[in-house]
């Protein structure tokens, strides 16, 4: 395992991001933790010891199941992250209620890394409230030992980060950013990254496969990747594009069963960096995708819609519709109820107040009908095909 500095702490480069947890039933709260017990182990023994979690993750199992795996290790041997939730509508912000649950939940007396969650420009105001005195407070748990090492995380522009930096200076120990070889230029991450570079914050990094878009490549650009490596995966070489970086502490990386686990392995235990060459392959992926929407399905967007669409799962079908539009994408949208599909939402913005990624997503939903109105249908094909066979030769 890859080992980089820290303060006074060694730690090994790859973390275990607990959002993407297996579940039973397609319910984020009902986590398979059978499952997730094997993969923390299989983590475990390849060297992970930073493990993350949040307040709404699972929709606030994730913390819960974290604190109880864990715990069958002994406490000084591991690291865990948790954040508090000032990006989400709250009914109110008062810093020591959550903090405190969440302490209960973990099963911990204190947390070896916390963050501010997502400081970006709709929830900069909370976080600079001096009313509400957040960040003052987590500077007292930090003193007291309750935080060991209080940072943050950014979904928001270079400049907003610095607007965040400028009013505690000093204060903030590290800053995870969404990075990867596509959104290094499709979400302005290299300028994030020489933002914190130039201030000498250590990085973290989230969604380094982009929530497995990475992962899954299309047939074309996983077997140019294969051809080159024919030993590793696509997420792995995501992996390794980040090792090139300098200034990276650590990569989190979602996992959601234990091939994961066990693929994200072999990025930080072995193998050659990539050449000039093989990063050169990877651009011009990102080329290819950076013409998508760029949902990374982390479901913030689902809580809030009223209408409960499957949103990402949704956006998911409008890239398949608008780059590679097949019968098959039509035939989905056909298979839903009236209550499941696009035309259900009601574009009250909800959603897109939500979205990290800052998605306009009523107006993908208006889309991807009109998408879907210039599809074929496959009834329609079918009808023709019968009409034809008829006629005959």
């Amino acid at each position: 395992m890859i080992i980089k500095p820290f303060e006074n702490l060694s730690l090994p480069l790859l973390g275990f991001g607990a959002m993407r947890l297996p579940v039973h039933d397609g319910v984020a709260s009902k986590i398979d933790e059978d499952t997730v017990a094997r993969m923390v182990d299989e983590a475990y023994a390849g060297g992970v010891r930073y493990f993350d979690t949040a307040y709404p993750y699972h929709d606030g199992e994730s913390e819960r199941v974290m604190g109880r795996l864990l715990k069958r290790y002994p406490r000084d041997s591991w690291y865990l992250a948790d954040k508090y939730p000032g990006h989400q509508v709250l009914s109110d912000y008062v810093p020591g209620r959550i903090f405190e649950e969440q302490l209960q939940k973990c099963g911990v007396e204190y947390f070896d890394f916390y963050l501010l969650h997502n400081v970006c420009e709709s929830s900069l105001g909370v976080y600079t409230d001096k009313a509400l005195g957040i960040v003052d407070y987590f500077l007292e748990q930090k003193r007291l030992g309750r935080i060991k090492h209080l940072g943050f995380s950014a979904h928001g522009s270079a400049a907003l980060m610095e607007r965040f930096l400028d009013a505690y200076p000093g204060d903030m120990a590290f800053c995870q950013i969404q990075l990867n070889y596509l959104d290094w230029t499709f979400q302005n991450a290299k300028e994030k990254y020489e933002l914190l570079m130039k201030r000498g914050i250590p990085v973290w990094v989230m969604e380094p496969i982009r929530g497995g878009k990475l992962a899954a490549l299309d047939a074309q650009d996983a077997e140019t990747l294969r051809l080159a490596r024919p030993n590793e995966s696509p997420a792995v070489w995501a992996l390794r594009w980040l090792l090139r970086l300098p200034g990276i502490v650590m990569i989190l990386s979602g996992m959601s069963n234990l091939a994961h686990v066990q693929d994200n392995l072999t990025a930080f235990n072995g193998g050659t960096p990539l050449s000039g060459a093989e990063a050169g392959l990877l651009e011009g992926i990102a080329e290819r995708l950076s013409h998508q929407i760029p949902c990374t399905a982390c479901g913030y967007c689902l809580s809030d819609c009223p209408s409960g669409l499957a949103i990402p799962e949704l956006i998911n079908l409008y890239n398949q519709m608008c780059y590679a539009q097949t019968v098959i994408t039509g035939m989905r949208i056909d298979a839903m109820t009236e209550q499941e599909r696009p035309s259900a939402c009601i574009a009250c913005g909800a959603c897109a107040r939500a979205c990290p990624q800052g998605i306009d997503i009523p107006l993908v939903m208006k889309d991807i009908m009109t998408q879907y109105n210039k599809t074929p249908r496959w009834a329609d094909i079918c009808r023709a095909r019968e009409s034809l066979a008829r006629r005959g030769p």
